[in-house]
């Protein structure tokens, strides 16, 4: 999806990835919960399709990107390197992803600007909240790329 306005500031191309364990009651994106519903694209072909929106920048939403962070590196490093920010959402906390992630969510988490973590919770729906759907997800700022420097986003 191109030039979202609501998946991160300024226009976005946001990239859906199918596959999702935490299937939470309420998600606005149940179709992503299933693998077969995605359909396969090359980094190339993404990096062709992400270079017609030149202004741009780059959020992975779902599904649960995590998952398929082994997959995902090699784009983020190219869009990293084009000078593009990444927001990444997932149901899975930050501590979660560093204490127990796989290497590769956590080479994914240094290549990531802001993550937006938590499970969506259908009882803490707030849509006056920006960039999220539930008061439990937090919007964290990983600054300079390395995990353990975290700061809140004041978005409220």
């Amino acid at each position: 999806m191109h030039d979202s306005i609501v998946d991160g500031p300024g226009l976005r191309t946001v990239i859906f990835f199918a596959g999702c364990p935490h299937a939470c009651p309420g998600c606005h994106n149940p179709e992503s919960w299933s693998q077969a519903n995605g359909r396969g694209y090359s980094v190339d072909e993404l990096i062709t399709i992400i270079d017609d929106y030149p202004m741009n920048n780059i959020t992975f939403s779902g599904g649960e990107p995590m998952i398929q962070a082994k997959d995902i590196l090699p784009l983020a490093t190219s869009l990293k390197l084009s000078g593009k920010t990444i927001w990444c959402y997932t149901g899975y906390t930050y501590e979660w992803l560093v204490d127990y992630g796989s290497r590769e969510q956590r080479d994914l988490l240094k290549l990531v600007d802001v993550l937006v973590d938590g499970p969506f919770i259908e009882r803490l729906k707030d849509s006056t909240l920006l960039f999220r759907g539930s008061s439990n997800q937090r919007l964290l700022t990983l600054e300079n790329g390395e995990i353990g420097k975290v700061n809140r986003y004041a978005f409220t």
